[in-house]
């Protein structure tokens, strides 16, 4: 899977996915069909610039905010109810879309 996604470009990624598919057939049917009908979509990655590719591919940025988030949520660890904890996590989420749009630019869309 990781020379799939390391492929320099779609064709050659759709082919690298070909022929593990035609590997995978027989050993591990299930592995392939799953293979067959998930991975396809994944490759949408290649459709963006090159440089982007590494952080699209990865779900980091993701895991990052989660990290963030369970930190701080866990200093209120009791909250009185729903309402609370979802009106603080969209604050977190607001305050990391603002640094998101003034600070370090994780990706960015501009030629």
């Amino acid at each position: 899977m990781r020379a799939i996604f390391n492929a320099p470009d779609r064709a050659e990624a759709e082919r690298l996915l070909k022929s593990a598919l035609d590997a995978w057939r027989k050993a591990h049917p299930k592995l392939a069909e799953w293979a067959e009908s998930a991975v396809p979509e994944s490759l949408t990655v290649f459709d963006f610039p090159a440089s982007h590719r590494v952080r699209l591919r990865t779900t980091n940025g993701l895991e990052r905010i989660n990290r963030e988030l369970r930190r701080r949520t866990r200093v209120a660890s009791i909250f009185p109810n729903p309402d609370s904890c979802l009106r603080l996590v969209s604050a977190l989420l607001a305050e990391l879309d603002d640094e998101w749009l003034t600070g370090k630019v994780y990706l960015t869309l501009n030629p």
